[in-house]
Order: C-alpha cells, then sequence, then structure tokens
C-alpha cells in the first residue's frame, strides 16, 4: 500500500484556507497513491470552539474531501468538526476511492483541553476494510488507551491522527511503538506542525512504525509530505511465524 502523511501547518478555525493549502501540497504528488493521511481537525486546529467551525456531513469540507479522493482515486483520511443532531463530534472520515464513507467518532476525549465538555464521545470502535487491508482507525487521545485499540480484529494497520503538541512529543513517540509492537501491525500516525490559537506548539513527528517495532518512516518535523510503501506479506510472514497474537487476552470492553 503506498501511502502519503501530510503533515502541515493548520490556519486556525479557517476551513477554506486549509482546504486550499492541503489541495496544493497534495496535487505537486505525481505519483498514484493508495490512502492519503490528513491530521486531526485537518479543517481547523485542535479547537474547542465547534459551534464556530462545525460543518455537517453535506458541508464543504466532506464535499472537498470526497471529491479528492475520486479525482485522485485515491483513499483519504483525517479528523474534523461535525455537527450531527445537535451535538459535536471530532470525527474522522475514511472516504473511498469511489467517494463512499465510513467514519469514526472519537472516542477519548481530551479532557485536559476540556474536550469532554464541548463534543460528544463515540461509542464504536472502527474497522475499515480496503484494498484487503484491514484498517483501525483512532484519533490523538485515544493512543494512551491500548486496550480500545488491542487487535483482536487480526487488523493489518493502526492509523492515529493526531494534534499532539510539543512538550509531550517523546509520549506520542514512545506509545506509536508500542502500539506497533503489541499489535504486531503497522502504524501511521499523522501530527500537524506549526503553533495553533491557543499558542501550543506543535513539531510533527508523523511517521510509520512497522510490527516490530522499526521505522517504516522516520519521524520528521518538517512542514512537508512522506510516501511509503507497506509490504502486508511481510507483516503477515511474520505475525504467523511469532504468533504473539494467539495468546492474547479475551475481554470486553464497557462503552460508558
Amino acid at each position: 500500500m503506498e501511502i502519503a502523511l501530510i503533515q502541515s501547518d493548520l490556519i486556525w478555525e479557517n476551513p477554506k484556507a486549509n482546504r486550499e493549502q492541503f489541495e496544493k501540497k497534495i496535487d505537486a504528488i505525481d505519483k498514484m497513491l493508495d490512502l492519503i493521511v490528513l491530521p486531526e481537525m485537518f479543517s481547523t486546529g485542535f479547537t474547542m470552539n465547534p459551534s464556530k467551525v462545525a460543518e455537517t456531513m453535506d458541508g464543504e469540507t466532506v464535499s472537498w474531501v470526497v471529491s479528492l479522493a475520486k479525482r485522485r482515486k485515491t483513499a483519504v483520511t483525517g479528523s474534523l468538526v461535525i455537527e450531527e443532531n445537535g451535538h459535536f463530534y471530532n470525527r474522522m472520515l475514511f472516504v473511498f476511492p469511489d467517494g463512499s464513507i465510513t467514519k469514526y467518532d472519537k472516542k477519548h476525549l481530551f479532557s485536559l483541553a476540556k474536550e469532554h465538555e464541548v463534543f460528544t464521545s463515540g461509542n464504536e470502535k472502527v474497522i475499515v476494510e480496503y484494498k484487503e487491508w484491514k484498517i483501525c482507525l483512532q484519533i490523538c487521545y485515544d493512543l494512551r488507551f491500548p486496550v480500545f485499540s488491542r487487535n483482536v480484529e487480526n487488523y493489518d494497520l493502526l492509523i492515529y491522527v493526531a494534534s499532539w503538541p510539543k512538550p509531550r512529543i517523546n509520549a506520542w513517540d514512545i506509545l506509536l511503538k508500542a502500539r506497533a509492537v503489541e499489535n504486531l501491525c503497522y502504524v501511521v500516525g499523522v501530527n500537524r506542525v506549526g503553533t495553533d490559537g491557543s499558542q501550543l506548539e506543535y513539531t510533527g513527528h508523523s511517521q510509520i512504525i512497522d510490527y516490530l517495532g522499526n521505522y517504516a518512516a522516520e519521524p520528521f518535523e518538517d512542514d512537508g509530505i512522506r510516501i511509503i510503501s507497506l509490504d502486508k506479506q511481510a507483516m503477515l510472514d511474520t505475525r504467523n511465524r511469532l504468533n504473539f497474537l494467539n495468546d492474547k487476552d479475551a475481554f470486553e470492553i464497557l462503552v460508558s
């Protein structure tokens, strides 16, 4: 699978400007891709002002992602602020090349930033099937809760889109590696760079880690793009040889 990680500064609470800058970056890619990964709240930055920036599933940003996926003949994923039935969600979209959409609403809301006071938590773990890959969708703070992401579905790829600030970036690096090793899968983490409207600084460290904890794409800090090809068969061969997942604990997640 050919994956593009789009690590970018974000223009605070300005969906139109962010759509335009991402379109320019993506249009500069001159090769065919299977998947494009954008950061958390890629159209606004990590804002706690959902009433100011929220869109609907029929809104301009969702329509833009659908158009992009169709035009580039690739899947696109990332999260944005969605209003639905009187609630605000930090919603991750996985848009297929035909324009169809699978959605994941962030389960673990970041209470330190009072995200839980303005957004509604999701209650479902979401696995996408795409090009014979099983892909688990996760958002930022979910990374700190390994039970929720435990690989009981035999997924192949775990994706985290994030707005993970500089002071805690070491935890980001460590936890992404832990998730890859414990779940014997590839892990993609896409973070942003720059400074947001709350004056939080971000240094990126978007990366891809393989099923043994090795870097397939090392963390980087510039506003830029990395394109990496992932080998599913190599992962499956390793998984079959080591069989660690066969010894995993059985458990049930109770959603509060």
